[in-house]
């Protein structure tokens, strides 16, 4: 999967290792290993397939947007980057069609 950043700052923290450590500590690995998962995927319908990735569609104030979890209530939060959203003909989203996305943050518990 294409992987696209919401900041450059998000994209260094991301893509550097030691950046990564720095700002997410002992989680920075368990990051790493999902966005690795996430690159290596086909599409999006791959994600929601790999146990413990807990891949979902999010609501409320978060609606439009996908989480897959890292640790424990640590989640990565990202929208498909389809203009529009490849949908299927019940309206959802079409998750075997999204094939690249935007990460817009890693947060703890964002409920």
């Amino acid at each position: 999967m294409i992987i696209k950043y919401r900041s450059n700052k998000l994209k260094k923290q991301a893509e550097d290792l030691k950046e990564l450590a720095k700002a997410y500590g002992t989680n920075s690995k368990f990051i790493k290993i999902r966005l690795e998962d996430l690159k290596a995927a086909e599409n999006l319908a791959v994600m929601g397939k790999i146990p413990g990735a807990n891949c979902h569609q999010l609501t409320g104030d978060y609606a439009g947007y996908i989480a897959v979890k890292v640790s424990g209530n640590m989640r990565l939060i990202f929208e498909p980057n389809h203009d529009p959203p490849p949908k299927k003909e019940d309206g959802g989203l079409d998750w075997s069609q999204v094939t690249e996305i935007t990460i817009e943050e890693l947060c703890y518990d964002y409920h």
